[in-house]
């Protein structure tokens, strides 16, 4: 009998273990676009954590010191202003494309509501683009940048670093 337990025993972490290697969660799966695999995940972590509401952990993504820009530009220079920005933003955000763009990473995002401040309303369901400048795993640029559907194409972002 003991051999049979252990047979079923080690059948069943095998086949956990199988489960839990083949199974991947909704912010690693692969981003189209050709953006480097790691800064598209990280992209999609901070946008699935913001449209959670966590402005705390999606203010954690932003190096200290960065910029972001969504409008005018902001300096961020501590934990606080990083959740300041963070909260500002209201809309959450579903990532749909991450393209390569020199230095940095342009995301195109569908907008969503999200719970806390501010109510996305008619944005909701539109598309919006970010361009993120990413280094040792944070965003050391977050700008704005317009969709231009004449084109196809976006402005490039300008790094002020």
């Amino acid at each position: 009998m003991r051999p049979i337990l252990a047979s079923l025993v080690a059948a069943v972490a095998t086949l956990v273990l199988i489960a839990c290697a083949g199974g991947g969660d909704e912010t690693t799966a692969e981003v189209p676009g050709g953006a480097d695999p790691d800064d598209a995940a990280l992209i999609d972590d901070w946008a699935h954590t913001l449209s959670r509401g966590d402005v705390d952990g999606a203010a954690a993504y932003f190096a200290i010191p960065s910029v972001a820009e969504n409008g005018p530009t902001v300096r961020i220079d501590s934990v606080a202003d990083a959740k300041l920005f963070n909260a500002s933003l209201p809309c959450g955000a579903s990532l749909v494309e991450a393209v390569p763009h020199g230095d940095f990473v342009i995301a195109t995002f569908r907008l969503t509501e999200r719970p806390g401040a501010g109510v996305c309303d008619a944005a909701a369901d539109a598309e919006a683009q970010t361009a993120f400048r990413i280094e040792d795993g944070k965003f050391v640029e977050w700008r704005r940048v317009l969709i231009d559907e004449q084109d196809g194409g976006q402005p490039a972002p300008q790094s002020s670093t």
